[in-house]
């Protein structure tokens, strides 16, 4: 059985409608946003899902098309269901000067056949002829692109624009062979590119852009916070893990509710939780939501009668049996019935169903294991956090198996448990409102609400910009940005930094089960060498001021959660519902209140993991938590040479700072840490010269 815990990440919106609002010729506030840099050659678009990214390329693909000399706009999107996307769309009827359409014989995602391998030699042919045609807009996917550039070559794009969904799918790597074409045409420079994301940052592993061609792509971004604070009618969303143990079959009951609107995910076929049988285990979802009467004729959904006797509508995205899942797609693409609520109930799928993929009803994101790409799990939450009439409360619930001491695959099972901790404190940071750190004293800025009080020059200062979502806070011994790259990372990228933090198995481990590391280990040691590997082009300096941005905002997001969580119910209740929207900003004010005066220093002692761990203790069974904490200590080594350097390093910083060397025998634990880094790297190197 499950052990629930309260939420990892609760958000209450502000319910405003400003996000869905639009203006005279038909755009809402990104839309508008991205708009307003049309004239921009390279275009990054972040934006969370349902934002209305897809009619904002629209808006500005018309625009090049019709006034910057662009003769044709290719969109280009990962699979076929997302095609749907950019299907006609008559935009003079929102004020706009033309409207989009789509030849149809030129929406390739429309067309039958694959889009890999011999069989899609139809759809690279359909491209050329589709350069050839007077006709201006095209529609494929990612892999009917790569293989039209190949076979083209890329001077056949010259003078086009080429719109990039889902931007998140392409990397630097020279094996990623879109990521080589998109830089070979900036290269030649040629060609527009507009590229649209709903992850918030740019890959998992490594970078989508070079940092070359980054530079050259103007960014528009549109927060989490803005988009969900501007819905009409979305109130709250809740996101948790639970764990289970034993089968997911026989746990999932607890978590599957038949009367929500739910998409689920089965794990995937190589991972621990499966069974090994994806039909057999779609059957036993199905199971679960009560008893099987008929398969719909003209659907294919599956009708399940529920213990209150309503008929629930099953679409079964898993049983890939020729024709049966095609007609099950077909029917939720269905246009006729996008307005229609009761069309289907539950979605079960595994690979399907989860980016760019529209269905607003959907009111709670069930997925079962873990999922080893962050950018995965965004995309997965947002086919929750869609805005509709009558859902209030939008839902995502990780279901993963918690750790057994007497498995054989223990240290896989606590990795897990790990990457779904992250992924919830990746997502809190991604909800959150967008820190701007300055160093003390610099004074108010125009636009910040500082509070009742008002500004005060003597104590911490925190104000919060209610049309940007921005918090500013005043911390002293701040390093600051000198190059225009580290303050580009320090207004852009600080969640890219904080992703790889948390990504680090070894920060993890440490800053949730390991008592004695010092939080100067994590913060200073850890954290430093994170932003040293991502971005070496910048001076020591710099390194040093995006590593302090980084941690600040980690850190003062978990502080505040903590803070605010203890006076506030997480789910209903009339005190919710007052704090609803300032409830990270009063814990951001109780802590600055608390503290007094903040600085970096007292920022780098804190280990920003308490508050992830008072989550997960409520939520695992303690016996199994303590087996945890024992089999991370059990395998932990005192030192990587790395590691020994990066301290003797510090040592250095901290003897210029007292005029001494660190001591063993201190009673400060990151003193004594930096000590033992020395003597470690000393040992090391006359060993060396023993030979």
């Amino acid at each position: 059985m499950p052990a629930a815990t309260i939420p990892a990440v609760a958000l209450h919106t502000k319910q405003t409608g400003a996000s869905t609002k639009a203006n005279a010729m038909g755009m809402r506030p990104m839309q508008e946003r991205a708009y307003s840099r049309r004239g921009e050659p390279y275009l990054l678009i972040k934006s969370p899902p349902a934002s209305g990214k897809s009619r904002a390329l629209m808006f500005i693909a018309l625009d090049k098309l019709a006034n910057q000399g662009l003769r044709k706009a290719i969109i280009v999107v990962p699979e076929k269901s997302i095609g749907g996307s950019f299907t006609d769309e008559k935009l003079t009827a929102g004020g706009f000067w033309a409207d989009w359409r789509v030849v149809p014989r030129w929406n390739l995602c429309n067309a039958p056949g694959p889009d890999e391998g011999r069989a899609a030699r139809s759809k690279v042919k359909a491209v050329g002829e589709f350069l050839s045609s007077a006709d201006p807009v095209l529609v494929c996917t990612h892999a009917t692109f790569r293989f039209a550039v190949l076979d083209l070559g890329i001077e056949a794009f010259d003078d086009c624009l080429v719109a990039i969904d889902e931007f998140h799918h392409v990397s630097a790597n020279p094996e990623n062979r879109l990521g080589s074409q998109l830089a070979a045409l900036i290269a030649r420079g040629k060609v527009h590119v507009v590229a649209m994301t709903g992850s918030y940052f740019r890959g998992d592993a490594e970078p989508v852009l070079s940092p070359e061609d980054e530079g050259k792509f103007a960014t528009v971004t549109y927060t989490y916070h803005e988009q969900l604070n501007g819905y009409e009618h979305l109130k709250s969303l809740f996101i948790g893990y639970f764990f289970y143990s034993g089968a997911y079959l026989g746990a999932i009951k607890q978590v599957l509710d038949p009367t929500l609107k739910t998409i689920v995910h089965i794990p995937s076929v190589n991972s621990r939780e499966s069974t090994q049988d994806k039909i057999r285990e779609a059957e036993e979802v199905m199971e679960a939501l009560g008893t099987w009467q008929q398969t719909d004729p003209v659907t294919g959904f599956q009708l399940i009668k529920a213990e209150n006797g309503r008929i629930l509508r099953v679409a079964d995205l898993v049983d890939d049996t020729a024709g049966r899942r095609d007609r099950v797609i077909n029917a939720l693409k269905d246009p006729a019935q996008r307005g229609n609520r009761d069309h289907v109930d539950v979605i079960i799928a595994l690979g399907m169903a989860k980016e760019g993929f529209d269905w607003i009803w959907c009111e709670h994101a069930l997925t079962v294991g873990y999922r080893s790409s962050l950018t995965e799990i965004i995309q997965i939450i947002g086919r929750a956090t869609r805005d509709a009439p009558g859902k209030d409360v939008a839902r995502f619930t990780n279901l993963i198996a918690e750790p057994d001491a007497s498995e054989e695959m223990v240290a896989d099972a606590i990795n897990d448990t790990l990457k779904a901790i992250a992924a919830s404190l990746l997502m809190e940071q991604v909800l959150a409102p967008r820190f701007n750190f300055t160093p003390k004293a610099v004074g108010p800025i125009e636009g910040y609400d500082y509070g009742e009080a008002g500004y005060n020059p003597v104590g911490t200062n925190v104000g919060f910009n209610e049309a940007t979502g921005q918090l500013h806070l005043e911390i002293k011994g701040l390093a600051t940005p000198s190059s225009p790259e580290a303050t580009r990372i320090c207004k852009e990228d600080l969640l890219e930094v904080v992703t790889a933090f948390v990504q680090d198995k070894t920060v993890m481990e440490r800053g949730l089960f390991d008592p004695e590391t010092a939080p100067e280990e994590l913060t200073i040691a850890r954290m430093g060498k994170i932003v040293r590997d991502r971005y070496p082009e910048l001076d020591e300096a710099d390194q040093e001021a995006v590593r302090q941005h980084a941690i600040a905002a980690f850190t003062m997001t978990q502080k505040a959660k903590a803070l605010a969580t203890t006076s506030m119910p997480l789910e209903g209740g009339e005190d919710a519902e007052l704090k609803a929207n300032t409830a990270l900003l009063d814990g951001v004010r109780r802590f600055a209140m608390d503290v007094r005066e903040l600085d970096i220093d007292l920022i780098d002692s804190i280990n920003p993991f308490e508050a992830a761990y008072s989550i997960l203790a409520k939520a695992m069974d303690e016996a199994t938590l303590k087996q945890v904490a024992a089999t991370i200590a059990a395998r932990r080594i005192s030192f990587t040479l790395e590691e020994a350097r990066e301290l003797a390093q510090r040592a250095l910083k901290f003897k210029k700072q007292h005029g001494r060397l660190p001591e063993i025998l201190s009673a400060d634990p990151w003193e004594k840490r930096m000590a033992e880094g020395v003597a470690f790297l000393q040992r090391k190197t006359a060993e060396a010269k023993r030979g």
